[in-house]
């Protein structure tokens, strides 16, 4: 290309692309995080029609939004959802959900700005003028076009995942600016405006060589943040590991309650015969399996192999004991993902990131004591993933079901773990 060519749309993607590829192989190697397995995955595991799908899926997302039963649900940003009859802009121009008649909610999928390997410097209790979410609706004025009816990852310009890449990257090495925004001050005062009561946050063993202590440091600032009584730190363990299931029973022993699991970040396919072994210990320790489930489609390529929704299955049918959530309802392969909820009762859907009429999906064809509410705050203003559960139980109908999916599941799930 000559220096006074433009490039076209087309070669401006893929070079976009290719940086953010670049730049996430060099901060996955910074971070120490394994790159084996690569390579082409066995056609059983991973094949051209799985690739062919998630791409006819993202095609059909955006042909087909806006067309479903709740029409147009597109707004300018976070800030935008004020629209919405059960929000209001406070005089500083944040989000507050003000209708009193909504159920306060229990948030079973969220985390805190990470410091991992070089841990550099976080103070999880320091509180800041407003939070740099990761994917940031409202970094502009107006905000990003939301729209309600997409995945929520489908929102997101090249840009803004640049900068979520470099943010993961800095997380380990250098300090991210995001991430000193993440905090306990900072996630209650959202929590406050949007009528969250609880949330569970989920830290994610990364398998580094040092500094892998997110889950240590979370309950730390928990405990110091004297926030236990709405925040319940959640514990996670990296297949493989011969210290995993002891670390299990330290995590449970302290009070732990969820163990997160992640296949894409992690690198296992959930059927692995070496992970039974941590399904009957977490059996034994009384706790719930939280999965990422499906391709969210901004992963790398070479991870999505590993969340295929067929390859949680096994885990499901030799354990009907042990209580599986499949985070963001299977992503964008939900379809599979709800399915295996209609098949398996241990199975429940965290609804967080679908859109409104695939929400509307689950509600019809699913166990609705089944669906459960969450955010993967700080990906996301916790108002995103609110403003679609009341969307869709606006009628009076409904209202029981609002009151299911905000928070009386979560409570059947985790009986006695709040005072509520």
């Amino acid at each position: 290309m000559l220096p006074s060519e433009k490039p076209t749309v087309t070669e401006t993607s893929a070079m976009n692309s290719g940086r953010r590829k670049f730049i996430l192989g060099g901060g996955a190697t910074a971070l120490g995080l394994s790159l084996s397995g690569c390579g082409r995955a066995p056609a059983t595991r991973y094949n051209d029609a799985d690739i062919a799908l998630l791409a006819k899926q993202r095609k059909i997302e955006t042909h087909n939004s806006g067309q479903g039963p709740y029409g147009p649900q597109i707004y300018p940003g976070y800030r935008g959802l004020a629209n919405l009859p059960w929000f209001e802009l406070d005089k500083a121009g944040n989000l507050q959900c003000t209708d009193e008649d909504v159920p306060y909610a229990i948030d079973v999928h969220c985390h805190l700005g990470m410091s991992v390997l070089f841990r550099p410097k976080l103070d999880l209790l320091a509180e800041t003028s407003r939070v740099n979410h990761l994917l940031d609706c409202d970094a502009t004025n107006p905000g990003c076009p939301l729209d309600l009816d997409i995945y929520i990852n489908g929102n997101f310009s090249d840009q803004a995942l640049d900068d979520l890449t470099m943010s993961t990257v800095a997380q380990g090495v250098w300090g991210s600016q995001f991430a000193k925004t993440q905090t306990i001050p900072n996630l209650l005062r959202e929590m406050d405006s949007m009528r969250v009561q609880h949330s569970m946050l989920l830290p994610i063993k990364l398998g580094l060589p040092f500094g892998d202590k997110l889950e240590q440091d979370w309950f730390t600032a928990v405990d110091a943040g004297a926030a236990k009584q709405r925040l319940h730190v959640g514990l996670s363990v990296y297949p493989g590991d011969p210290n995993a299931v002891s670390e299990m029973r330290q995590a449970a022993a302290r009070g732990g309650r969820i163990i997160k699991l992640h296949p894409t970040v992690q690198r296992f396919y959930p059927d692995e015969p070496a992970l039974m072994e941590l399904y009957a210990e977490a059996q034994a320790l009384g706790l719930v399996v939280f999965f990422h489930g499906g391709r969210a489609g901004i992963e790398p390529t070479s991870s999505h192999q590993f969340a295929m929704p067929r390859h949680y299955e096994a885990a499901l049918a030799e354990y009907p004991d042990l209580q599986f959530i499949l985070g963001h309802a299977g992503a964008r392969d939900s379809e599979a993902m709800i399915a295996l909820a209609r098949k398996y009762d241990n199975a429940w859907l965290g609804i967080h990131g679908q859109s409104v009429t695939m929400l509307e999906t689950m509600i019809r064809s699913t166990d609705n004591d089944r669906l459960l509410f969450g955010t993967d705050w700080p990906f996301y203003h916790l108002g995103a993933s609110l403003a679609k559960v009341l969307i869709t139980t606006e009628t009076s109908s409904r209202k029981p079901l609002r009151q299911k999916i905000l928070r009386d599941n979560a409570l059947r799930l985790f009986p006695g773990l709040w005072q509520v």
